[in-house]
């Protein structure tokens, strides 16, 4: 770690990584587990927004009092805590028109969607394509919808859903039609497309919506998951005949391997003037407070699977009953 900043959280979010940390079965890493801090625990959270603290010295771009916010690292202890200790180029300065909590929701499935979209599929600015994107109403699927189709301005952004509500809150997100995910090769063909479905975003289950994937992506098309699956069902689909490219996308490669690491502060920098100029969204939907049961709750939240867009959790939430942390 190059330079860091002692931050004081004041939010932080839930997202699916942070369930199976907890529950030992996160596996995207094989090693994981030998290189996470601490002998016997380990702080959770990916996401965070709060005040700096502190600087080292060699930190020229942050002061103590400025208001950031960031996606920490998948080996440092998290943001489920009173002060962490973060990498001063993974952070940005906190949106003026955002909550803590609001702002807290947005890092990880930020970079995450961007990163699968402009630098794994590399999709163009305004490309005469569409994408269809597996899971719209979720904390990814519904920045992914914004990044699409309000700063790649993609024509089409198909998601799918399977409830009004999450119809509902995927348009809104960006999406220009829906599909559900029991029937997305029908839908798709009924939608008759004046451009070709291009490019695939899986955030949800790669085992069960590969094969669906492949039968409606375009020849040269790209697919791209978040997902990590033992049973990659290739064999038998269209994936050859089409020469459709596949590619992972994972937050945690470039904090992990040490390799262009600035790239997620400069992101959400952008990310920062975008929200401030009303181009993208906040998609979090529901507080929960920053204290031992706010978080049982917000996990249990997330393992129900009934999410829409992203739980996030706040030190001065009204609801918050006792000591925050306690």
């Amino acid at each position: 770690m190059k330079a860091v900043a002692v931050e004081s959280v004041k939010a932080c979010s839930v997202n699916p990584i942070d369930v199976k940390v907890r529950a030992k079965v996160y596996d995207d890493f094989p090693d994981y587990y030998n290189y996470v801090p601490g002998d016997d625990y380990q702080i959770l959270g990916y996401d965070g927004a709060g005040v700096v603290e502190a600087v080292g010295d060699d930190v020229k771009d942050f002061k103590s009092g400025d208001e950031v916010y960031y996606a920490g690292s998948p080996i440092r202890h998290g943001s489920n805590a009173e002060l962490q200790l973060v990498d001063s180029l993974s952070i940005a300065r906190k949106p003026t028109n955002l909550s803590f909590v609001q702002t807290a929701c947005l890092p990880l499935t930020w970079i995450t969607a961007y990163e699968a979209l402009v630098e794994r599929m590399q999709v163009k600015v305004g490309e005469q394509a569409a994408v269809l994107i597996i899971n719209g109403a979720g904390g990814v699927g519904s920045v992914a919808s914004q990044i699409a189709r309000h700063v790649l301005k993609l024509p089409v952004v198909i998601t799918t859903t399977s409830r009004q509500e999450t119809t509902d809150f995927s348009k809104q997100m960006g999406a220009t039609h829906t599909v559900n995910h029991r029937e997305i090769p029908a839908q798709i063909v009924k939608l008759d497309l004046a451009v070709p479905l291009k490019y695939i975003f899986l955030t949800h289950s790669t085992a069960n919506y590969l094969p669906v994937a492949t039968k409606v992506c375009a020849p040269f098309g790209k697919i791209c998951s978040i997902v990590q699956t033992k049973d990659f069902p290739q064999y038998g689909t269209e994936m050859m005949a089409k020469s459709i490219t596949f590619v992972w996308e994972l937050l945690g490669t470039k904090p992990w391997y040490k390799t262009d690491v600035e790239s997620h502060g400069k992101m959400l920098e952008e990310l920062r003037q975008l929200v401030e100029k009303g181009v993208v969204k906040c998609h979090h939907t529901q507080t929960f407070p920053l204290t031992a049961k706010g978080l049982r709750d917000a996990h249990e939240m997330v393992e129900s699977g009934g999410s829409i867009g992203k739980n996030g959790l706040s030190v001065d939430d009204p609801a918050a009953h006792g000591q925050a942390f306690a």
